[in-house]
């Protein structure tokens, strides 16, 4: 039988998580990283990151066949996201071998699933949602389209984690708790009731210190 073609993936960023991103790949079978992507600082491309070569953004074409990934942890990737996609290039989905996640778990198009992570039974995971290591999401959440959720984050079961939402380092979400779109929840926070869309919570239990904010 003849062997299988490996995933041929682009990194979409420079920065340091896209380092981190190109260890996860390196963990993965039939999967290769071909080269990570700049769209703001066009003196980067020509460089390399992690071996591999940066790549202006509007070079995407010319790699062929490749699957793309965000490498970028903040809310604000939706715009670099789009201007991919109209470039024709498709998104996949990343999840390291050392996470756990249920069979009746569903992941959309360009999730990232970190190292250490568990995800619950009848959990969705949106498009486009960062998931980093070590965080450990319950049975029945909701995770819409670009939320981040950082390493150690826990998120209590029938819990909703709204779009563009960004849950920060070591932050608790008790049971069917909803943080609205677009809100931020700081290191650490432990949240016991709803977060309103827009409105950043801090501390234990955690308690609204800003409003009008658009995640992070």
């Amino acid at each position: 039988m003849a062997s299988r073609s490996p995933r041929r993936v682009v990194l979409l960023g420079t920065g340091i998580y896209a380092e981190e991103l190109a260890d996860l790949i390196a963990e993965l079978p039939d999967t290769e990283l071909v080269a990570c992507c700049e769209n703001l600082d066009r003196s980067r491309a020509g460089g390399d990151v992690a071996g591999r070569p940066v790549v202006w953004v509007d070079e995407l074409p010319r790699l062929g066949d490749v699957g793309a990934v965000c490498a970028i942890t903040t809310t604000a990737r939706e715009r670099y996201v789009e201007q991919v996609r109209q470039l024709g290039v498709r998104f996949i989905t990343l999840v390291h071998p050392r996470a756990i996640v249920a069979r009746s778990a569903r992941l959309g198009e360009g999730v990232v699933v970190g190292a250490g992570t568990v995800i619950g039974a009848r959990t969705r995971v949106g498009d486009q949602v960062m998931i980093n290591r070590g965080a450990s999401i319950g049975h029945h959440v909701e995770i819409d389209d670009f939320a981040t959720v950082q390493p150690g984050v826990v998120i209590g079961g029938a819990s909703k984690i709204g779009a563009r939402s960004y849950v920060a380092l070591g932050a608790r979400v008790v049971d069917r708790v909803v943080v609205g779109e677009g809100a931020v929840v700081a290191a650490g926070a432990v949240v016991t009731r709803d977060v309103e869309p827009h409105t950043q919570v801090v501390g234990v239990p955690a308690r609204v210190t800003r409003t009008g904010v658009t995640g992070r």
